[in-house]
């Protein structure tokens, strides 16, 4: 149960940004007994590749932030995050083994889908949003909510390593947040979709 939550945790944060759990679990891996990586995924917890994935997360971070560019770096990272995604929960199958559960272990393939689907389905969300919100903003937005999604997946990669079970309440309330921005996202689209049916006269 503690395997699934922290993969879920983890594949929600790639959702937001794909190198943030990436780090956090490559460096725990090297620092502390926190996380345990599985055979196969040694090179994550190889400092060269920790520095690529904090060179390209320098990129996202600033990419993010500027309006316009973020919606073509959402694009980019359509492949990217459910990738991430897909690792992060399979390299947590080491966690199953302190649940004594061979079930993970045995059917890697379902981590990489759980992984995949969970990052992409936060990717999907907040690629949709984030358009509506610089329109809505003037642009101001793009960096305030960047910064936050940063955050949110910084502090969800340390809660699926470090407290797991706290995972369902953020995922809870990651659910309603997605609700209400699809429920904005669409009448926004709906309004232009209006005002471009109705042209002033």
């Amino acid at each position: 149960m503690l395997a699934a939550l922290t993969g879920l945790g983890l594949s929600t944060a790639a959702g937001l940004n794909a190198y943030i759990p990436l780090l956090v679990v490559g460096v725990l891996a090297n620092l502390t007994d926190s996380v345990r990586l599985p055979d196969g995924y040694a090179w994550l917890s190889n400092w060269g590749v920790l520095a690529i994935i904090a060179v390209l997360l320098a990129a996202e971070f600033v990419l993010d932030k500027v309006p316009a560019v973020d919606s073509v770096n959402d694009a980019i990272q359509t492949v990217i995050r459910p990738a991430s995604g897909g690792v992060v929960f399979s390299a947590t199958t080491a966690a199953a083994e302190l649940d004594k559960s061979t079930w993970m272990t045995e059917r890697p393939w379902v981590g990489w889908l759980l992984g995949i689907v969970m990052a992409l389905a936060v990717h999907a969300v907040k690629s949709a949003a984030r358009p509506v919100i610089n329109v809505g903003t003037a642009g101001v937005g793009a960096p305030v909510v960047s910064t936050a999604e940063d955050a949110g997946a910084l502090g969800m990669s340390l809660i699926a390593v470090f407290m797991p079970v706290l995972v369902i309440v953020a995922l809870l309330l990651l659910a309603v947040l997605a609700w209400w921005l699809i429920r904005r996202v669409r009448r926004f689209r709906a309004r232009r979709r209006a005002a471009r049916g109705h042209p002033p006269g």
